[in-house]
Protein backbone atom coordinates (compact mmCIF):
# COMPACT_ATOMS: atom_id res chain seq x y z
CA UNK A 1 0.00 0.00 0.00
CA UNK A 2 2.95 2.19 0.78
CA UNK A 3 4.53 1.62 -2.28
CA UNK A 4 1.23 2.31 -4.39
CA UNK A 5 1.30 5.54 -2.46
CA UNK A 6 4.30 6.24 -3.35
CA UNK A 7 4.38 6.20 -6.84
CA UNK A 8 1.73 8.57 -7.26
CA UNK A 9 3.63 11.31 -5.65
CA UNK A 10 4.80 13.97 -8.62
CA UNK A 11 8.57 14.33 -7.45
CA UNK A 12 11.72 12.48 -5.86
CA UNK A 13 11.43 15.14 -2.64
CA UNK A 14 7.64 14.58 -1.94
CA UNK A 15 8.18 11.03 -2.47
CA UNK A 16 10.75 10.81 0.37
CA UNK A 17 8.81 13.00 2.68
CA UNK A 18 5.64 10.67 2.32
CA UNK A 19 7.63 7.62 2.36
CA UNK A 20 8.80 8.50 6.00
CA UNK A 21 5.92 10.08 6.82
CA UNK A 22 6.91 13.72 7.19
CA UNK A 23 5.81 16.25 5.03
CA UNK A 24 7.51 19.55 5.55
CA UNK A 25 5.05 22.44 6.63
CA UNK A 26 5.89 24.57 3.52
CA UNK A 27 4.28 21.68 1.54
CA UNK A 28 1.66 21.56 4.23
CA UNK A 29 0.84 24.94 3.89
CA UNK A 30 0.71 24.87 0.26
CA UNK A 31 -1.55 21.91 0.30
CA UNK A 32 -3.29 23.45 2.54
CA UNK A 33 -4.23 26.74 0.23
CA UNK A 34 -5.00 24.88 -2.57
CA UNK A 35 -7.39 22.56 -0.93
CA UNK A 36 -8.67 25.63 1.04
CA UNK A 37 -9.11 27.37 -2.74
CA UNK A 38 -10.86 24.08 -4.12
CA UNK A 39 -13.19 23.62 -1.63
CA UNK A 40 -14.34 27.37 -1.59
CA UNK A 41 -14.51 27.55 -5.23
CA UNK A 42 -17.06 24.22 -4.83
CA UNK A 43 -18.74 25.35 -2.17
CA UNK A 44 -19.54 29.55 -2.85
CA UNK A 45 -21.79 28.66 -5.87
CA UNK A 46 -23.85 25.71 -3.52
CA UNK A 47 -24.93 28.32 -1.02
CA UNK A 48 -26.14 30.90 -3.39
CA UNK A 49 -28.85 28.23 -4.46
CA UNK A 50 -31.96 29.28 -2.59
CA UNK A 51 -33.08 25.42 -1.58
CA UNK A 52 -29.38 24.77 -0.04
CA UNK A 53 -29.95 28.22 1.71
CA UNK A 54 -33.13 27.67 2.65
CA UNK A 55 -31.80 23.68 4.48
CA UNK A 56 -29.18 25.49 5.63
CA UNK A 57 -30.80 28.16 7.51
CA UNK A 58 -33.47 24.87 8.45
CA UNK A 59 -30.59 23.01 10.08
CA UNK A 60 -29.38 26.35 12.16
CA UNK A 61 -33.13 26.71 13.39
CA UNK A 62 -33.67 23.34 14.54
CA UNK A 63 -30.39 24.07 16.53
CA UNK A 64 -31.54 27.14 17.83
CA UNK A 65 -35.16 26.06 18.92
CA UNK A 66 -33.11 23.11 20.64
CA UNK A 67 -30.77 25.35 22.56
CA UNK A 68 -33.87 27.48 23.50
CA UNK A 69 -35.95 24.97 24.86
CA UNK A 70 -33.16 22.78 26.70
CA UNK A 71 -32.36 26.12 28.78
CA UNK A 72 -34.06 28.44 31.26
CA UNK A 73 -35.08 31.79 29.84
CA UNK A 74 -35.53 35.36 31.96
CA UNK A 75 -36.59 38.32 30.37
CA UNK A 76 -36.32 41.25 32.57
CA UNK A 77 -38.35 44.55 30.67
CA UNK A 78 -40.80 42.01 28.99
CA UNK A 79 -43.70 44.64 29.23
CA UNK A 80 -41.79 47.30 26.94
CA UNK A 81 -41.44 44.36 24.67
CA UNK A 82 -45.20 43.28 24.53
CA UNK A 83 -46.10 47.45 24.38
CA UNK A 84 -44.36 47.57 21.28
CA UNK A 85 -43.72 44.02 19.77
CA UNK A 86 -46.74 44.76 17.22
CA UNK A 87 -46.44 49.02 16.84
CA UNK A 88 -43.68 51.35 15.42
CA UNK A 89 -40.27 51.07 17.04
CA UNK A 90 -36.68 50.22 16.47
CA UNK A 91 -35.48 47.54 18.49
CA UNK A 92 -30.89 47.87 18.14
CA UNK A 93 -28.82 44.75 19.21
CA UNK A 94 -25.49 44.39 19.08
CA UNK A 95 -24.19 42.24 15.48
CA UNK A 96 -22.73 39.75 18.25
CA UNK A 97 -26.26 39.41 20.36
CA UNK A 98 -28.71 37.94 17.74
CA UNK A 99 -28.90 34.45 18.20
CA UNK A 100 -30.68 33.72 20.75
CA UNK A 101 -33.24 37.08 20.38
CA UNK A 102 -35.04 34.94 17.35
CA UNK A 103 -37.09 32.58 19.30
CA UNK A 104 -38.11 35.26 21.80
CA UNK A 105 -39.18 37.46 19.00
CA UNK A 106 -41.07 34.32 17.60
CA UNK A 107 -42.54 32.97 21.24
CA UNK A 108 -43.53 36.51 21.41
CA UNK A 109 -45.26 37.07 18.36
CA UNK A 110 -43.62 40.01 17.45
CA UNK A 111 -44.02 41.37 13.69
CA UNK A 112 -40.90 43.59 12.69
CA UNK A 113 -38.81 44.03 9.71
CA UNK A 114 -34.92 43.31 9.66
CA UNK A 115 -32.32 44.97 8.01
CA UNK A 116 -30.36 42.31 6.11
CA UNK A 117 -26.93 41.94 3.48
CA UNK A 118 -27.96 41.33 -0.16
CA UNK A 119 -24.77 38.92 -0.41
CA UNK A 120 -25.26 35.04 -0.32
CA UNK A 121 -24.58 35.19 3.67
CA UNK A 122 -27.11 38.10 4.09
CA UNK A 123 -29.61 36.41 2.36
CA UNK A 124 -29.24 32.66 3.85
CA UNK A 125 -29.79 35.48 7.23
CA UNK A 126 -32.43 36.55 6.04
CA UNK A 127 -34.26 33.37 5.29
CA UNK A 128 -33.53 31.83 8.92
CA UNK A 129 -34.72 35.55 10.18
CA UNK A 130 -38.04 34.41 8.12
CA UNK A 131 -38.43 31.29 10.15
CA UNK A 132 -38.38 33.05 13.20
CA UNK A 133 -41.35 35.73 11.61
CA UNK A 134 -39.40 38.47 10.41
CA UNK A 135 -39.50 40.02 7.12
CA UNK A 136 -36.44 40.92 5.39
CA UNK A 137 -35.31 44.70 4.19
CA UNK A 138 -32.08 43.98 1.97
CA UNK A 139 -28.97 46.67 2.22
CA UNK A 140 -26.73 47.43 5.11
CA UNK A 141 -25.39 51.40 5.95
CA UNK A 142 -22.24 51.14 3.47
CA UNK A 143 -24.36 49.10 0.89
CA UNK A 144 -27.69 51.00 -0.22
CA UNK A 145 -28.23 52.76 3.16
CA UNK A 146 -30.85 55.19 1.66
CA UNK A 147 -32.87 52.77 0.22
CA UNK A 148 -32.96 50.54 3.89
CA UNK A 149 -33.51 54.29 4.90
CA UNK A 150 -36.58 54.37 2.92
CA UNK A 151 -37.73 51.12 3.11
CA UNK A 152 -37.34 51.45 7.20
CA UNK A 153 -39.44 54.43 7.52
CA UNK A 154 -42.29 53.11 5.03
CA UNK A 155 -42.80 50.68 7.64
CA UNK A 156 -42.80 52.21 10.59
CA UNK A 157 -45.02 54.75 9.03
CA UNK A 158 -47.30 52.39 8.36
CA UNK A 159 -48.06 51.78 11.93
CA UNK A 160 -47.77 47.41 11.94
CA UNK A 161 -44.62 46.45 12.18
CA UNK A 162 -41.17 47.56 14.32
CA UNK A 163 -37.40 47.45 13.37
CA UNK A 164 -35.31 45.37 14.24
CA UNK A 165 -31.41 46.09 13.40
CA UNK A 166 -27.46 46.04 14.64
CA UNK A 167 -26.29 49.66 14.87
CA UNK A 168 -22.72 48.38 14.85
CA UNK A 169 -23.33 46.34 11.61
CA UNK A 170 -22.56 44.71 9.15
CA UNK A 171 -18.56 45.46 9.60
CA UNK A 172 -18.20 47.48 13.08
CA UNK A 173 -16.81 49.33 14.54
CA UNK A 174 -17.85 47.11 16.86
CA UNK A 175 -20.17 48.10 20.06
CA UNK A 176 -20.10 51.36 18.24
CA UNK A 177 -23.54 52.78 17.57
CA UNK A 178 -23.84 54.35 13.48
CA UNK A 179 -26.43 56.93 12.74
CA UNK A 180 -28.92 54.66 11.15
CA UNK A 181 -30.96 53.59 13.73
CA UNK A 182 -31.52 56.59 15.04
CA UNK A 183 -32.48 58.08 11.42
CA UNK A 184 -35.45 55.55 11.39
CA UNK A 185 -36.36 56.94 14.85
CA UNK A 186 -35.85 60.91 14.19
CA UNK A 187 -37.60 60.85 10.88
CA UNK A 188 -40.80 58.23 12.71
CA UNK A 189 -40.82 59.39 15.49
CA UNK A 190 -40.39 55.55 16.88
CA UNK A 191 -38.85 54.93 19.94
CA UNK A 192 -35.37 52.99 19.80
CA UNK A 193 -34.97 49.98 22.21
CA UNK A 194 -32.11 48.59 23.33
CA UNK A 195 -32.22 44.44 23.44
CA UNK A 196 -29.13 42.46 24.71
CA UNK A 197 -28.73 38.49 25.25
CA UNK A 198 -26.39 36.56 27.61
CA UNK A 199 -25.92 32.78 29.06
CA UNK A 200 -24.34 31.25 31.16
CA UNK A 201 -22.95 28.74 28.39
CA UNK A 202 -21.29 30.39 25.79
CA UNK A 203 -18.99 30.18 23.16
CA UNK A 204 -17.15 33.26 21.67
CA UNK A 205 -16.99 32.84 17.57
CA UNK A 206 -13.25 34.38 16.69
CA UNK A 207 -15.19 37.16 14.68
CA UNK A 208 -14.50 41.04 14.82
CA UNK A 209 -18.40 41.34 16.73
CA UNK A 210 -17.35 38.05 18.75
CA UNK A 211 -20.90 36.83 18.30
CA UNK A 212 -22.17 35.02 21.08
CA UNK A 213 -23.67 31.19 20.61
CA UNK A 214 -25.63 30.07 23.05
CA UNK A 215 -24.85 26.25 24.18
CA UNK A 216 -27.70 24.11 25.34
CA UNK A 217 -28.59 23.67 28.89
CA UNK A 218 -27.69 27.20 29.95
CA UNK A 219 -29.41 29.82 31.83
CA UNK A 220 -30.11 32.52 29.15
CA UNK A 221 -31.01 36.21 30.17
CA UNK A 222 -32.27 38.95 27.68
CA UNK A 223 -33.18 42.65 28.65
CA UNK A 224 -35.08 45.06 27.66
CA UNK A 225 -34.50 48.43 27.98
CA UNK A 226 -36.48 51.56 28.51
CA UNK A 227 -37.77 53.31 25.04
CA UNK A 228 -35.72 56.23 23.97
CA UNK A 229 -37.35 59.42 22.05
CA UNK A 230 -35.21 61.44 19.53
CA UNK A 231 -36.91 64.93 18.39
CA UNK A 232 -37.08 65.07 15.13
CA UNK A 233 -35.86 68.66 15.15
CA UNK A 234 -33.34 68.06 17.12
CA UNK A 235 -29.85 70.02 16.55
CA UNK A 236 -26.69 67.99 15.33
CA UNK A 237 -25.34 68.25 19.26
CA UNK A 238 -28.44 66.57 21.04
CA UNK A 239 -28.82 63.94 17.84
CA UNK A 240 -25.22 62.65 18.72
CA UNK A 241 -25.85 63.18 22.60
CA UNK A 242 -28.83 60.60 22.17
CA UNK A 243 -26.21 58.51 20.30
CA UNK A 244 -23.79 58.52 22.78
CA UNK A 245 -26.39 57.69 25.33
CA UNK A 246 -27.57 54.89 23.62
CA UNK A 247 -24.42 53.80 23.08
CA UNK A 248 -23.45 53.83 26.39
CA UNK A 249 -26.54 52.27 27.66
CA UNK A 250 -25.81 48.76 25.15
CA UNK A 251 -22.09 48.99 26.39
CA UNK A 252 -23.24 49.06 29.54
CA UNK A 253 -25.95 46.26 29.24
CA UNK A 254 -23.22 43.88 27.56
CA UNK A 255 -21.34 44.08 30.31
CA UNK A 256 -23.29 43.45 33.39
CA UNK A 257 -24.93 40.93 31.98
CA UNK A 258 -21.90 39.31 30.60
CA UNK A 259 -20.40 39.69 34.32
CA UNK A 260 -23.37 38.16 35.70
CA UNK A 261 -21.57 34.47 34.09
CA UNK A 262 -18.06 35.46 34.31
CA UNK A 263 -17.86 35.90 30.34
CA UNK A 264 -15.12 36.94 28.52
CA UNK A 265 -15.55 40.62 27.83
CA UNK A 266 -15.58 41.61 24.41
CA UNK A 267 -13.94 44.40 22.84
CA UNK A 268 -14.94 48.12 20.97
CA UNK A 269 -13.70 49.04 17.75
CA UNK A 270 -13.10 45.91 16.05
CA UNK A 271 -13.77 46.15 12.07
CA UNK A 272 -14.32 42.99 9.76
CA UNK A 273 -11.47 44.44 7.94
CA UNK A 274 -9.05 44.35 10.51
CA UNK A 275 -9.98 41.60 12.59
CA UNK A 276 -9.02 39.44 9.47
CA UNK A 277 -5.14 41.89 8.86
CA UNK A 278 -4.80 40.78 12.66
CA UNK A 279 -5.49 37.10 12.38
CA UNK A 280 -3.42 36.64 8.93
CA UNK A 281 -0.57 38.62 10.97
CA UNK A 282 -1.10 36.42 13.94
CA UNK A 283 -0.70 33.02 12.02
CA UNK A 284 2.30 34.52 9.84
CA UNK A 285 3.79 35.06 13.03
CA UNK A 286 3.31 31.52 14.10
CA UNK A 287 3.94 30.00 10.62
CA UNK A 288 7.86 32.12 11.17
CA UNK A 289 8.39 30.85 14.94
CA UNK A 290 7.76 27.62 13.61
CA UNK A 291 10.28 28.24 10.84
CA UNK A 292 12.70 29.83 13.26
CA UNK A 293 12.55 26.52 16.22
CA UNK A 294 12.77 24.20 13.15
CA UNK A 295 15.92 25.99 11.95
CA UNK A 296 17.55 25.88 15.63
Amino acid sequence: MHIACYDLLPNAALKYTFFVAKIPVKVIEIMYQKFRKLWKGFWEPVLHMSLIQWLVAGLIAMCIWFIYLTSRVQITGYDVFKKYRRKPAVFVFWHGRSMMLSPIICVGGMRAYAVASRHSDGRMMAKLQRLFGLKPIYGSTSDGGISVLRQGVRVLRDGNYSMCISPDGPGGPSMRVQDGALYFAKMTGAPIIPVCYSCSRAWFQQRWDRYLIAKPFSKITCRVAEPMFIDRKCSDAEFEKVRKNLEDLMVRQVREMDGEFNLFQVEQDLTAHKFKQDMRAARDARRAAKKSKKGK
